[in-house]
């Protein structure tokens, strides 16, 4: 199968092109920098450079492809704000699919994510409605995944991956990452101050997926039937409990903990029975207890 990955150079998207080279798929990734493009051709596959916001550069990008399956893995987390991440999932992903629909292409695999669920108990699976009537600042994430996820389903066949938070190389949550300097007193830029506030010790669920099973996953996905799957570990954890082995995993230090019964209601985590059971995906890092001490 002839692939396009669109953001080859992220955390998942580097971890792709090996990936599908391995499965015997031949790989155009892009990048929006000489840079990312000679990385995607020093990894086996054609490297393209074009930016997701220029329509016109984008549909010829895809045009030339020619592609069987468009991967959008596009994101916008390092140094933008979290207004530019979410015009991204909205136009980066409208034009994405504007070129996929003129160039014939039948499906799409896409990222999202897992903690945009309506407030909630117990872990969510692929059938709990979206936080549609969530408050700002939330309201702009849970929007802008619900666009991701309708443009993408304009695509005849089309398997839209729900991520838990990553963690692993290339991520917050990385050893190097924003996550782990907050925990060891360092110094963090905006951005990462931005998307770290609130990280707190408390009842709060959360799901995690290391960056290579996500990467996994959506190379599993070109041969998925079209939906929503939940793509996250096996163990759903209050922050209270996964926080002090993050710190722990990352020579950091981990808050005090909240009272007892803090939490957001929509930090509930996700299920992953139907990408396990119903699909055959078995994450390489079914815990974090384990993932975060590997992940270095």
């Amino acid at each position: 199968m002839r692939v396009f990955l669109a953001g080859a150079t992220g955390a998942i998207g580097r971890l792709m092109v090996p990936m599908l080279i391995t499965e015997g798929h031949e790989v155009v990734g892009t990048s929006r920098t000489d840079r990312g493009v000679e990385a995607v051709r020093a990894l086996g596959g054609h490297g393209v450079r074009v930016d997701a916001f220029d329509a016109d550069a984008l549909r010829k990008a895809v045009a030339e492809a020619a592609p069987d399956a468009v991967v959008h893995q596009l994101t916008a987390l390092n140094n933008s704000t979290p207004a530019e991440h979410g015009r991204l999932r909205r136009e980066g992903t409208r034009n994405l699919v504007d070129a996929a629909l003129l160039a014939g292409v039948q499906r799409i695999v896409a990222q999202s994510i897992a903690f945009t669920y309506a407030p909630g108990d117990t872990p969510a699976d692929e059938r709990t409605p979206l936080d549609l009537d969530a408050a700002p600042p939330r309201e702009g994430t849970v929007a802008s995944a619900h666009a991701l996820e309708s443009i993408s389903a304009e695509l005849p066949q089309h398997v839209v991956l729900r991520y838990g938070t990553l963690y692993g190389p290339g991520t917050w949550f990385a050893p190097d990452g924003g996550a782990a300097r907050l925990l060891r007193g360092e110094a963090l830029d905006d951005t990462e101050r931005t998307f770290l506030t609130g990280l707190a010790a408390d009842d709060g669920v959360h799901s995690f997926v290391h960056v290579e099973d996500a990467a996994r996953a959506a190379v599993a996905a070109l041969a998925w039937p079209s939906g929503i799957v939940n793509i996250v570990d096996d163990e759903p954890a209050a922050a209270r409990d996964w926080l002090p082995v993050f710190a722990d995993a990352v020579g950091g230090t981990a808050p005090e903990p909240a009272p007892p019964g803090t939490r957001i209601g929509w930090q509930r985590g996700a299920d992953n029975t139907y990408a396990r059971r119903g699909l055959g995906w078995q994450p390489l890092f079914p815990t974090w207890r384990t993932g975060f001490s590997a992940a270095h």
